[in-house]
């Protein structure tokens, strides 16, 4: 029987999450859901053959993540075995989309998401054509994750702030730059310790715009005027050059406490 070809059916890959993968009330962080997410997507391309080190080497490109939305149907906790399964989406002029699923070990969908990649090269920064790489073919069968397309976020008022955060080696990742991983983290400081004893993120949609680097001062902003709909939009501008680096929505619901506790 013959291997089937990499894109042929969609990656897998099983995590047990552990005491580190954990907040105070011992459900998995929105920033490791995202940690696991990266890590499929980094090992699905390299084995279409668009690896991380083969992309630099024989393109000098790299990946970057530039759209993302996650829908959470249940947090799971400390100790649990859950699953992630990623495709790729038609490949477009400019980007890829790439999505994803967050089951239990029983099968169930605990979350899905859906996301927009591009190509960047690393000497000149400038956005490169989806077709300089070749074909990297979608998923045959595979339904989207989400049903709909991820657009341009704004906020709804007044922003307002919420604290600073000065970028540090531990925020960065391979590319020298802040972490994807980091802006989720960011964006639920914005909320302080008894919102997060009251409520979830049902959902949180990101747009990463610019790039951070170590030393850049990040402002944290939040508006709070259509917590009505349950929405709370949240913004990171960089200090000193007065541009948005991320832009983020998020949809609260009231946490089950006594289902996590």
């Amino acid at each position: 029987m013959k291997t089937a070809v990499p894109y042929m059916i969609p990656y897998k890959k099983n995590y047990r999450i552990e005491i580190s993968d954990v907040d105070f009330m011992k459900t998995l962080k929105l920033s490791t859901l995202f940690d696991y997410f990266q890590e499929a997507a980094v090992i699905d391309v390299d084995r279409r053959g668009f690896g991380i080190d083969d992309f630099k080497n024989k393109f000098n490109f790299t990946w970057i993540l530039t759209r993302m939305k996650v829908n959470i149907f249940r947090n799971p906790v400390f100790g649990e075995e859950i699953s992630i399964q990623t495709w790729q989406q038609e490949q477009k002029q400019l980007e890829f989309e790439r999505d994803f699923l967050a089951r239990d070990c029983n099968g169930n969908i605990i979350a899905a998401a859906i996301s927009n990649w591009i190509i960047l090269d690393i000497t000149t920064r400038k956005i490169m054509r989806t077709e300089l790489i070749g074909e990297s073919p979608c998923t045959p069968g595979m339904k989207s994750a989400i049903d709909c397309k991820l657009g341009k976020l704004k906020s709804f008022g007044k922003l307002e702030l919420s604290y600073k955060k000065v970028i540090g080696y531990s925020d960065t990742d391979f590319n020298g730059h802040l972490n994807n991983t980091r802006y989720v983290d960011y964006a639920m400081d914005c909320f302080n310790v008894k919102d997060h004893e009251k409520y979830n993120a049902k959902t949180i949609e990101i747009n990463y715009i610019s790039e951070a680097l170590p030393g850049d001062t990040i402002i944290l902003c939040k508006d709070v005027s259509a917590l009505n709909s349950s929405l709370v939009y949240i913004e990171g501008i960089n200090e000193k050059s007065k541009k948005a680096v991320f832009k983020a929505q998020v949809e609260i619901t009231q946490r089950d406490v006594q289902k996590n506790s």
